[in-house]
């Protein structure tokens, strides 16, 4: 727009070319240095952004020694919370399943096959809730000689003394009675092809053993018993562990 030539044809006289031409130069240096404050305006705004930017990496992004202690103070606070709770609430289950599993209470539901999986070994709950049969000769009671009595291994309900055990000479604990026949339940058998009566513990339901006819018993039968069925509470123990209402069943004679 600066040619002369194009401010003649624009304004038709050369006289008035002149000044116009030179009007819209110093137009344009105005522009120009407008143009150029704001470039600088622009320039510096943005040098200045990436200075504060420079500067928060530097100084705010970065964790200070004691903003560092402030949060280890938290997460161990934290830690220490979680650790605890967890004790109280492991304490207390431990607590639960010994009142479960001390002594005897009739009111005491039967724990359902879930919780005696968990809670039994796995020998025992293969022979009270599967119906297996132990190794003879290789298992607990077999030949047990210590005075107590032989409880359930489900309920704790006391079943059988030792003073009514004897050597049944087949490696499983054997007995000549129970403390009670009303404790126990007798099937027929005919598993394996054989004909055998079953004794299970009736508040339970768990498979004991077989009953058998035997002379050598003081009572004519015997109880073989799989050893994975039973505790047995020493006399010494009986009382501590709430036993002490079965302690006169060993002093007879």
């Amino acid at each position: 727009m600066d040619d002369p030539c194009v401010l003649r044809v624009l304004c038709g006289k050369s006289s008035a070319a002149q000044p116009l031409r030179m009007g819209f130069r110093r137009h344009d240096a105005a522009a120009d240095q407008n143009h150029l404050a704001s470039d600088s305006v622009l320039t510096d705004a943005v040098n200045l952004r990436f200075n504060n930017v420079d500067c928060d990496l530097m100084y705010g992004g970065r964790i200070t020694s004691e903003e560092r202690s402030a949060i280890s103070t938290y997460v161990g606070v934290g830690i220490a919370i979680v650790l605890i709770a967890g004790g109280v609430y492991v304490f207390f289950l431990a607590q639960k399943e010994k009142k479960e599993t001390t002594g005897f209470d009739p009111n005491r539901p039967v724990p359902s096959d879930a919780v005696l999986k968990r809670r039994l070994k796995a020998e025992e709950y293969f022979v009270v809730r599967e119906g297996g049969t132990q190794t003879p000769f290789q298992n607990d009671f077999w030949n047990y000689d210590r005075t107590g009595i032989y409880v359930d291994v489900i309920t704790g309900e006391p079943l059988f003394t030792s003073l009514d055990k004897f050597d049944g000479q087949i490696g499983m604990p054997t007995f000549s009675k129970p403390i009670s026949k009303d404790l126990l339940v007798e099937r027929l058998d005919t598993s394996n092809d054989m004909k055998r009566t079953e004794i299970r513990s009736k508040r339970s339901n768990a498979h004991l053993g077989h009953l058998f006819t035997d002379p050598r018993s003081p009572s004519g039968q015997s109880y073989a018993v799989n050893s994975a069925a039973l505790h047995f509470i020493p006399k010494e123990d009986m009382k501590a562990r709430g036993y002490d209402a079965y302690l006169s069943l060993l002093d007879k004679k």
